[in-house]
């Protein structure tokens, strides 16, 4: 019998789930540089050793919340494994080990970009597993990383000639 271990989230009220291995680490809110292009479901972009990476509200993403609510200092910011990107939840709930039988797969029709992989029951709640690799679409992705490669030619002019390579 496998298990999964997991990370519950709270988005928006809505419990949803990722596989822990696609998380790198779980942060408190830091300060975010929102550049005047930023929009949607982009809260801004975190300055991770001197790159910035985009952080997406997945409550405005996912049109539980509207773009720019929920301004609680008590939120996470979930770093996806790769670095390149990062999603902002109400909160990281739990670590779980979910049993593979108790895991039913879902079409990917039935959700935007098949992000939803699949479903468990927690108690009377049905929670959603999501990918973080499918979460945005191929435009999405493209727009974000216009706006990231704008952010680090920003960022990198504040850096004292011959500092770091761009």
């Amino acid at each position: 019998m496998a298990r999964l271990p997991t990370l519950l989230l709270d988005i928006a009220g809505t419990t949803c789930a990722l596989p822990q291995a696609e998380i790198r680490e779980i942060l408190p809110v830091p300060r975010l540089h929102t550049p005047p292009a930023a929009g949607g479901p982009l809260a801004g972009f975190l300055n991770l050793a001197g790159e910035p990476v985009p952080v997406i509200d997945l409550a405005a993403l996912f049109a539980l919340r509207d773009v720019g609510g929920g301004r609680d200092p008590y939120r996470h910011v979930l770093l996806a494994r790769g670095g390149g990107i990062a999603f902002l939840v109400d909160r990281a709930l739990d670590l779980v080990q979910l049993e593979d039988e108790s895991l039913r797969p879902v079409e990917s029709a039935r959700s935007l970009n098949g992000c939803v992989v699949g479903e468990f029951a927690m108690g009377d709640k049905l929670v959603h597993l999501l990918a973080l690799d499918r979460i945005l679409t191929l435009e999405e992705r493209t727009r974000l990383d216009a706006l990231t490669r704008q952010a680090t030619t920003r960022l990198a002019r504040f850096e004292p000639e011959g500092a770091r390579a761009v």
